[in-house]
């Protein structure tokens, strides 16, 4: 038995799982920012599990640039973790040997293991949440890069840039992200219109203004779908993958999936080149399997690979 963490901004989902990947149990606790207080979380979690099964190993999942020795050159939101060896300080602690993970490159193991990527050896995965996450699989292996940086999707500039100041505003990031992106231009305009307007960070709110007749929130949802096609036509573009799985919790919403597909549909046959090669080698966009457990299963994945060779 394995404990896996996926370690968020606002939450530490935690869980033990089989060497089939199936959680047996799992729960969450909020992220303690101060380093000392996540790893005694951490601890008392592995010690508890203890107490009912055979733990072999720990996988974590966790936001940023993860070297392979485990060492974090950022880590998302929660900055007391740069610079830290999370894989070390926890391994010491817990006698246990500990596998760390980029929290997109560990969604996209998990699909491999016993989701929507099994049997494919080549495929980028893309989780749509506060900000973008990507992970990308070349011939059944992680793509890491020189510093363990590849996959970061959400730094592309899709738009033109700004005459002065963060070109990040027109980067993917701020454009399809669910909360850092839908969100956060619905909110952009909202204010622009009422600047007492409540913002909003729930992009199912969006959803139900438009349905609702809303003219913004349907302008807002119109540009998302948009500039997330041509992100996804410009990954498609660069790697030749078998499929994209596009996770996150947006995901789910059976009317994102038709609305992108449509949208996607509709800018490749724009696109003269992938437009000739549709249905020929330009690879399908397809939803993941694993959803909101996804970052827990691929780092039990990684420490099972490393533990059982």
């Amino acid at each position: 038995m394995f404990v896996g963490f996926d370690i968020g901004g606002t939450t530490v989902k935690y869980g033990v799982l089989n060497e089939q990947g199936e959680i047996l149990e799992k729960a969450a606790i909020k992220t303690s920012y101060v380093v000392e207080e996540l790893l005694d979380d951490m601890e008392e979690i592995v010690v508890k599990a203890q107490a009912n099964y055979d733990i072999e190993g720990i996988g974590i999942s966790a936001p940023g640039i993860i070297q392979k020795d485990g060492y974090m050159l950022t880590a998302g939101a929660i900055k007391p973790l740069y610079g830290m060896n999370l894989k070390q300080a926890l391994e010491q602690r817990c006698q246990l040997p500990v596998s760390i993970e980029n929290d997109a490159n560990a969604a996209a193991l998990a699909e491999k293991w016993i989701g929507n990527a099994q049997g494919i050896d080549n495929y980028l995965c893309m989780v749509l949440g506060t900000g973008i996450g990507g992970g990308i699989v070349l011939n059944g292996e992680v793509f890491r890069g020189a510093h363990g940086m590849a996959g970061e999707f959400g730094w592309m500039v899709i738009d033109q840039l700004p005459e002065q100041g963060d070109i990040e505003e027109v980067s993917v990031n701020k454009k399809v992200a669910t909360v850092g992106g839908l969100c956060y231009q619905y909110n952009l305009a909202q204010q622009k219109n009422n600047p007492q307007a409540e913002p909003v960070w729930d992009a199912r709110e969006l959803f139900a203004r438009e349905a609702a007749g809303e003219v913004l929130a349907t302008e807002i949802l119109a540009a998302f779908f948009v500039d997330l096609s041509v992100t996804l036509i410009n990954l498609i573009s660069c790697f030749d993958p078998e499929v994209i799985l596009v996770g996150g919790g947006i995901s789910a919403n059976e009317a994102f999936t038709q609305r992108l597909q449509e949208t996607l549909s509709t800018v490749k046959a724009r696109h003269e080149s992938i437009h000739y090669l549709e249905g020929k080698t330009i690879a399908p966009v397809r939803t993941a399997k694993l959803q909101n457990d996804a970052g827990m299963i691929g780092a039990v994945y990684q420490i099972y690979q490393q533990v059982k060779g």
